[in-house]
């Protein structure tokens, strides 16, 4: 490849991350306001809710990892389609029993975590931008030890005890995708 080919290769792939963390920002907020509405007193809203969210996660991993050059190059995002499958079906076994769910989803949210930030900083050096993505792993990972945490306490966890934690995650993919779009903008215009 020449290297006009590589920066029209370069471009292309930073486009698509950055309409894969706008795209994710964007079911990461429609997932909270699912929460915050149609889940409340339902038990079956809020048990495909709990569900759907790792088994997204896996998907948007599939997607973005086959995007990025595939799985095989991608090992962190191949482990992460693995454990969010596996954790979206421990959910659902762990149903209703919210303590378990909580703990389930908290070891999820420490493995996904620590993943998410081993893409993050494997992405930094092609991309750039990609400390927001190495926060929201950190926090993911803290958030998960505070969930295992909260799952031994004797109050019964709710579906609205995640709802933050993917409001934060929410947050840093909308930060990740502007940051990449600016960071576009002063290019073209430097």
């Amino acid at each position: 490849m020449n290297k006009r080919t590589l920066s029209t290769h370069h471009g292309a792939n930073e486009d698509w991350l950055k309409r894969y963390y706008f795209v994710r920002a964007v079911f990461s907020i429609c997932w909270v306001v699912a929460v915050l509405t149609v889940a409340q007193g339902s038990p079956v809203a809020s048990a495909v809710l709990l569900v759907a969210y790792p088994a997204w996660d896996a998907l948007a991993n599939v997607v973005d990892g086959r995007r990025s050059g595939g799985l095989a190059a991608n090992r962190t995002q191949l482990l992460n389609v693995v454990a969010s499958l596996a954790v979206a079906l421990g959910l659902a076994v762990a149903l209703p029993d919210m303590h378990r769910v909580l703990a389930v989803f908290g070891a999820w949210a420490i493995l996904a975590g620590l993943l998410q930030l081993g893409t993050a900083v494997r992405r930094w050096k092609s991309f750039g931008a990609q400390w927001a993505m190495v926060l929201s792993g950190a926090q993911s990972a803290l958030a998960g030890a505070v969930f295992i945490g909260q799952a031994r306490m004797p109050a019964e966890p709710t579906i609205a005890t995640v709802a933050g934690y993917a409001g934060f995650g929410a947050f840093y993919f909308l930060v990740s995708a502007l940051l990449l779009q600016f960071r576009a903008r002063r290019l073209k215009a430097g």
